[in-house]
């Protein structure tokens, strides 16, 4: 076929792509010539969309891909859509239509929910605002007030995917599900942009058929009904909410880079399906497609606000596997914002990424923009447990269940903790200076915490952890720390690494009033990878055995009082390196204050400062530390057996960190996601409900009630 598609950026260059595939003789033009001599016409740009082509292409009896000037509606009237969506009764959020600054705050004030403030017109992906609080809600109002009408949606949270639909009139066939990245930074940080990669198919947990139905085929056959067939891609973009998919807009075009990631998945020809759709005649056909893409975008400095334009471009070498797809570029020099994409493609998303980014390795121009984390929250929507990062905690507990009986078998009677507890428990009552003195002591490792920082550097940190995690651990049953000695081992000693280590230490036990008594360093080549390290750890602290925890009797209505973790401690790092591999360790996400790196290398909070006070006016009942395991796996360790802990979720601010992890990770389920991370509370102080206040007075930072003791079986409820 003669193939004619109208328009001049990346998405265009696409379809030509996919078209020529098939053997098709394609012309791409920024406007739509003489379509007389066409076979078919493929409209790519929404704009062209509105301004009539496919009205003017049935004049001259030339079949066209695309809607006509009346349904591009759909794109160019935020608020039409909105009004059709309700009437079809599409999942949506709630909206309203505004064409006064007044009116959009008063009935944004009356909502009295977060918003998403938007253009009603076309706005090439711009004219969008998620606005942080009532400042920038009502300047977000004023602002895109003056340039047309606004509509204000209901802000919703979740993930979003792209689903395109070829269409005949009568029947929509999906194309590969699509996640693109909008923001300029990485971490999804920074203005919105038109696109700065995406890849295929997403992994999301639904169908992209099931979808269709829900989505589009109902706009199709309305539209049918009322005699105004639609014809082309009709792209629905989703957000997957907690309660369900939620429509976000519709496009009447291929997406833009979601065309450059899905259509080279295409194995049957665009063209062909194209021109079936053009003739209302795709009946039972089916769209196939296999592999995985990924796209990456390079744009000009200065993007998105003002791109620099003439910079020299040396696009290197070609690579199997991979496509580039020229936007804002005559293919020596930019000309455009977007100035070029790379598709790598291959049997998974994670070959496709490699070979996307080796190829765009190889193109060079001044300025040039390139996220380095495409791609990377597809991996925390493929973790459905810790296991699936490589941490099994149900294995662990087994291996506890089962070395149980031959560990207590070594127990005398001044064992008073073993198995199970956070430290052992001994009795030594030599130590004069107490009525019955107890030693306390507690073995542990910073686990693949170490990895991370030997890949950042960070060893000094990791020296504190293990320190203040033993302090901690023998803190829950009211010991202050005595001695501690260290274990590290690598595969090559390297002593200036070893000195950073151990400075960390000492200067944790020097803040804990605790000798660094010694330790052992250990070189093991062929049992650590290069460059990896390992650090443990022995703490022994004492306790008078009157004032050990947990203390009295726990009774149902005794209140929960947690107290801040600063990070990740260290666990749940074997699923945090693989949620956070393919983001940069020095970007810095939205609403971080620091890089990802900093926030993730945080050492491990000493407790017994914060807490010193509380435990000497015998305000504590019992103490839990967050460690492996979370809230669900630790509080049942102070626990008599006839009594739950019931937390209630969202009683305490959830820290950025965690709050991303809770974004991404969307195959985790809540109880998974609490058992890995500490999620912002690091001890728990169980309190009788009337010394809550005193309690909190004696604790020299802000705290919060984040549950109470119920009758129950040793077990944690998570209440939402």
């Amino acid at each position: 076929m003669r193939v004619l598609v109208i328009g001049s950026g990346g998405r265009e260059q696409a379809i030509a792509w996919a078209c020529r595939r098939h053997g098709h003789s394609v012309q791409v033009a920024a406007d739509l010539p003489d379509p007389i001599g066409a076979d078919l016409v493929i409209v790519g740009p929404e704009a062209a969309l509105v301004a009539g082509v496919a009205d003017r292409c049935a004049d001259a009896h030339v079949p066209c891909f695309g809607p006509t000037a009346a349904l591009a509606r759909l794109e160019s009237s935020k608020g039409f859509t909105r009004s059709l969506a309700a009437t079809l009764g599409l999942p949506s959020p709630a909206f309203h239509m505004a064409s006064s600054a007044a009116e959009a705050v008063a009935w944004w004030r009356e909502f009295g929910k977060p918003v998403v403030v938007k253009l009603d017109g076309l706005a090439a992906g711009k004219g969008v605002i998620v606005p942080d609080d009532e400042a920038a809600t009502i300047a977000a109002i004023e602002e895109l007030v003056t340039q047309g009408p606004i509509v204000l949606e209901e802000r919703l949270t979740g993930p979003e995917c792209s689903l395109m639909a070829m269409c005949d009139g009568s029947v929509a066939r999906p194309l590969p599900v699509a996640q693109d990245h909008k923001r300029i930074g990485e971490g999804d940080s920074g203005p919105n942009t038109g696109g700065m990669g995406a890849y295929a198919p997403a992994p999301i947990p639904y169908d992209a058929d099931d979808l269709t139905a829900t989505f589009i085929q109902p706009v199709v056959d309305h539209l049918a009904e009322v005699g105004a067939p639609y014809i082309g891609v009709l792209y629905a973009g989703l957000m997957l909410t907690p309660d369900g998919p939620k429509l976000l807009e519709f496009n009447c075009r291929f997406g833009d880079p979601e065309a450059q990631a899905v259509l080279p998945l295409l194995e049957d020809d665009l063209a062909e399906v194209a021109l079936a759709c053009a003739n209302e005649s795709l009946g039972d056909r089916r769209l196939r497609w296999s592999g995985a893409s990924c796209t990456i975008v390079a744009a000009a400095a200065g993007y998105p606000a003002d791109p620099v334009k003439g910079a020299a471009i040396a696009m290197g070498d070609d690579l199997d596997g991979s496509v580039v797809f020229p936007a804002g570029t005559d293919g020596a020099v930019v000309t455009g914002g977007r100035v070029l994409a790379v598709t790598g493609l291959g049997d998974d998303l994670a070959t496709a990424r490699g070979r996307a980014y080796q190829r765009m390795a190889s193109i060079r121009f001044d300025g040039m923009q390139v996220r380095r984390d495409i791609g990377w929250r597809a991996i925390g929507a493929g973790l459905a447990s810790y296991a699936a990062a490589g941490v099994d905690i149900d294995e662990g507990t087994r291996a506890v269940d089962q070395m149980k009986a031959a560990v207590e078998r070594t127990h005398g009677p001044a064992v008073l903790r073993g198995v199970g507890s956070f430290g052992g428990a001994f009795s030594g009552a030599a130590l004069k200076a107490m009525d019955d003195p107890v030693l306390v002591g507690s073995t542990d490792g910073v686990g693949t915490k170490v990895e991370l920082a030997a890949r950042l550097g960070g060893y000094r940190g990791v020296g504190m952890d293990i320190v203040n995690h033993c302090i901690d651990d023998v803190l829950v049953q009211g010991a202050r720390p005595l001695f501690f000695l260290d274990y590290i081992a690598s595969s090559k000693l390297d002593a200036g690494q070893v000195a950073e280590v151990v400075t960390g230490m000492a200067e944790a036990c020097e803040a804990a009033g605790c000798a660094l008594l010694g330790g052992e360093t250990a070189e093991m080549p062929g049992v650590y990878a290069p460059g990896a390290f390992d650090i443990a750890g022995t703490l022994v602290g004492v306790v008078d055995r009157a004032a050990m925890l947990p203390r009295g009797e726990l009774a149902a209505g005794d209140v929960l009082v947690g107290i801040a973790s600063n990070g990740p401690h260290t666990n749940g790092y074997s699923l945090l390196r693989k949620l956070f591999d393919w983001m940069p360790m020095d970007a810095v996400p939205a609403g971080f204050d620091c890089t990802l790196g900093e926030a993730l290398l945080r050492p491990h909070r000493n407790y017994l400062p914060v807490l010193d006070a509380a435990l000497r006016a015998d305000l504590v009942k019992a103490l839990a530390h967050i460690t492996g395991g979370g809230l669900p796996e630790n509080l049942p360790r102070v626990l008599p057996a006839d009594l739950d802990a019931c937390i209630q979720l969202g009683s305490w601010p959830v820290p950025p960190l965690f709050r991303l992890v809770r974004e991404v990770a969307t195959g985790l389920s809540t109880h998974e996601l609490y058992r890995t991370l500490n999620m912002g509370v690091g001890m728990v102080c169980a309190v009788a409900p009337e010394q809550v206040a005193a309690l909190q007075a004696a604790i020299p930072e802000e705290t919060w009630v984040i549950g109470s003791l119920v009758p129950g079986t040793r077990q944690v409820q998570l209440t939402p």
